[in-house]
Order: C-alpha cells, then structure tokens, then sequence
C-alpha cells in the first residue's frame, strides 16, 4: 500500500491530491476518506492509500491516516 502526505486540499469541491513518496500527486474524492473526517484533514499529514481506476483515469481510494 503506498503511503504519500496530502499535497492540496480543496475542502469546499471535496476533494483534495496526495503526493506519494516518489512525487507524483494522485487525484482523491472525499468519498475515499476511511476512518477520517475529509473536513478536518490537513495539508502535510501522512495518509496510506491504494490506486483504483475511475471513469475519468486512476485516483487514489482507500485514504486513511498514518498514526
């Protein structure tokens, strides 16, 4: 499972972009949000995710926080 910090953070649009260990920055909806609130994440904290493909090319799904 690759693990990535949350890059930007679109709160009001409801979506926001990981930037993995390598730097790429992958897409991720507030629906993907696991064990987390999506209003109360922050910029810079860790996040373990997987990628999945969506109708409009892969995203990150499963986001969860790194303790």
């Amino acid at each position: 499972m690759p693990t990535g910090t949350i890059a930007r953070l679109l709160i009001d649009k409801g979506f926001g972009f990981i930037r993995d260990e390598s730097g790429l920055e992958h897409f991720f909806h507030r629906s993907s949000v696991q064990g987390a609130v999506f209003e109360l994440l922050r910029e810079g904290q860790r996040v373990d995710f997987i990628i999945e493909e969506s109708q409009k090319g892969p995203r990150a799904g499963d986001v969860r926080l790194v303790d």
